[in-house]
């Protein structure tokens, strides 16, 4: 499962810097507990903790989400985009819906942005906080419809329509209605 994956490999680089997880959750400004249950498998990784936990690592977002590394270019055939990640949809208490991210530079190293195809699953209504984070996103709607409240604003989106912003206004991605929809996501998280 790819969430125990994330998990293991999020464990062995802290291990690998001599972090305990409480030092790890200082770093990144969470509660122990998010770690040790995204470490164990037990709470499925969401998009804004997993992008602090990297930079409180010094890894890019691509070191937990990917298997290989590759120093030529990457290409990423159709049927060979494997779903990499299952997020929630941005913070760990999300009920915004599911993510399914698809990497397509999974192997590429040294990469400053992350390409995912996104399947954005429908889900009740959100009350929680969105997502805030360094770096920049741009989405392209593939299929279906989302909304991205970005600050104050809700945009509506279709196919064929696209979205870049920065990421340090709080923002969330999510289906529009109760149909799933498919996006093309790039995110640029600093280290």
């Amino acid at each position: 499962m790819a969430e125990d994956r994330i998990g293991k490999k999020m464990a062995t680089v802290r291990e690998s810097l001599g972090l305990s997880r409480e030092e790890l959750a200082e770093r990144a400004g969470c509660d122990v507990s998010v770690v040790e249950r995204l470490e164990s498998g037990e709470l499925a990784p969401s998009l804004a903790p997993l992008i602090k936990i990297t930079r409180a690592l010094g890894v890019r977002l691509g070191t937990l989400l990917d298997d290989d590394t590759n120093v030529g270019p990457v290409v990423c055939r159709a049927e060979d985009a494997k779903r990499t990640a299952r997020l929630k949809s941005l913070e760990t208490a999300s009920d915004a819906g599911v993510l399914d991210f698809y990497s397509l530079a999974a192997g590429k190293a040294s990469r400053h942005m992350e390409p995912f195809l996104i399947d954005v699953n429908p889900a009740g209504a959100s009350t929680h906080a969105p997502s805030q984070h360094e770096g920049e996103e741009f989405i392209y709607v593939l299929e279906g419809e989302i909304e991205v409240a970005y600050g104050k604003d809700v945009f509506r989106l279709g196919p064929g329509d696209s979205i870049y912003y920065d990421s340090i206004v709080a923002h969330e991605v999510r289906a529009a209605g109760d149909a799933p929809a498919r996006i093309l996501a790039v995110v640029y998280a600093p280290l």
